[in-house]
């Protein structure tokens, strides 16, 4: 089994106080208990009432803060995920990050012309093949919204072109039970049952209360149906600030941290020590175009917050990484990459999604998923630490070398030059000349042959001709 990916915790960024922890949570926690959400849902109400919430009128319910403490007592903190084969592909918890792309794109970069275009089905394929070959990324989603086909018929068929082109763990939407049912069955096949499946779960799935203060039919189904099977949920809202929730920061968060909470404890009701992840998408609508965005500032501070909350909850989180405002791959996308990359990994974010996302969220580019990978690498190197010991502190090969020497011949040199030296797979460290001599690419250029390279010889492992044929 390969080594996880783990974090330094004296690299991380915080932004809140234990105090300011504190008053976002009773906050949120006032949200819960007296204000109160829409539960239309028959069997999450009675959940719900059974333990001691109340309804008022139809379907508005408030929970007492007692039954959010107990749900928070039972939700796993670490979550371990597998891939394909059975093996342990992830840790999700505590300041572990790991990082895959996004789902449902409407239009995307052609990996061979590089022009826009809507997305087909072909797409996500294409786009499981590609992360496939990418060392650094750890999980996938569709990536694309296939226009190609039957609305009805996407989100199977998206599944199905997954399974079929990478062995890496997945997240997947589905628009109601009965796809998530299908998807169920088949990840049952593959590891010889459910309860194999509950204890080395495959996929996650991707789940959104309504904001503000709303729980739709449709999501509670999956919720209550991932909460019977140890299927890991992300229960995740998307408030949009001075839209759909407060334009502050702390209100945005606080309106998060409840919408997710509230769902918790539906969850856990129905199975405590059922797997979860909370989150929050944290759009900014910019008042000037009416634009929601994924790459600003205050983006950034509200993400930073809401990571820093679950941390603080000791629940694993759902984030971000690898998106830029930006309409193509240019130096405007590689620094808001870079910026939301680094962020996520100095924040302890778990699960970071949404990696080749440009146009707002609408378009998708493979040369933007291969810079990424080529950011997360260099950043787990720069944030893995430093080790101190006697062999590091080097005294001894010092004193060999002594003054006006050099330790280029140096044994201590030769034994940790290899482990020691990052290299990149597609940032320029070549000299000028040599630059020339290769065509003088520029980054998205790179990354675009990288990309070619990778799909032109990089073979995923097939699916068994028992499983392909199930």
């Amino acid at each position: 089994m390969k080594d996880l990916p783990t974090s330094v915790l004296n690299s991380r960024l915080t932004l809140l106080s234990e105090e300011k922890c504190q008053a976002i949570y009773d906050a949120a926690l006032s949200i819960i208990a007296d204000i109160g959400m829409t539960v239309p849902h028959a069997v999450a109400r009675e959940l719900l009432v059974g333990a001691g919430a109340t309804v008022e009128g139809q379907d508005l319910v408030r929970i007492p803060r007692e039954l959010v403490a107990k749900a928070r007592e039972t939700v796993p903190a670490m979550i371990p995920v597998h891939d394909r084969g059975g093996e342990l592909a992830m840790q999700l918890g505590g300041y572990n990050s790991f990082f895959g792309t996004g789902s449902d794109l409407m239009s995307i970069y052609d990996f061979e012309t590089r022009e826009r275009r809507p997305s087909v089905l072909a797409d996500t394929a294409r786009m499981a093949h590609l992360c496939d070959g990418l060392p650094n990324i750890d999980f996938i989603m569709s990536a694309a919204h296939p226009h190609d086909i039957e609305a009805y018929a996407s989100y199977l068929e998206c599944f199905r072109a997954m399974v079929s082109n990478t062995t890496k763990p997945m997240v997947m939407t589905a628009a109601g039970v009965e796809d998530l049912e299908v998807m169920w069955k088949i990840a049952c096949e593959f590891r010889g049952g459910a309860e194999e499946l509950r204890a080395k779960p495959y996929f996650i799935q991707y789940g959104e209360p309504v904001s503000p203060l709303q729980h739709a039919p449709e999501v509670l189904d999956k919720l209550l149906f991932c909460a019977d099977w140890g299927i890991p949920l992300i229960y995740s809202p998307a408030p949009i600030a001075g839209a759909t929730a407060p334009i502050t920061h702390a209100g945005h968060i606080v309106q998060a941290v409840a919408e997710s909470l509230f769902g918790v404890v539906i969850h856990q009701l129905r199975r405590p020590g059922s797997p979860l992840l909370t989150g929050m998408g944290p759009v900014k609508l910019d008042m000037n175009t009416v634009q929601a965005l994924y790459n600003s500032a205050e983006y950034y501070t509200t993400y930073l917050g809401i990571t820093e909350m679950a941390k603080w909850m000791d629940i694993p989180n759902w984030g971000y990484a690898g998106t830029s405002d930006s309409q193509c791959v240019d130096a405007n996308a590689g620094v808001d990459i870079a910026e939301l990359t680094l962020l996520s990994m100095q924040a302890g974010s778990n699960l970071n999604h949404d990696i080749g996302y440009l146009d707002f969220g609408l378009t998708g580019a493979g040369e933007a998923v291969v810079i990424t990978d080529e950011v997360i690498s260099m950043n787990r190197r720069a944030l893995e630490g430093i080790e101190v010991n006697e062999e590091t502190l080097g005294l001894e090969t010092i004193a060999q070398v002594g003054q006006g020497g050099d330790f280029l011949g140096a044994k201590h040199t030769k034994r940790h030059v290899r482990s020691l030296q990052w290299r990149p797979t597609i940032l320029n460290r070549s000299t000028q000349k040599n630059w020339e001599a290769d065509g003088s690419p520029d980054l998205t250029e790179k990354a675009h042959r990288r990309l070619t390279d990778i799909m032109t010889n990089h073979k995923p492992e097939p699916l068994s001709a028992e499983l392909s044929t199930n």
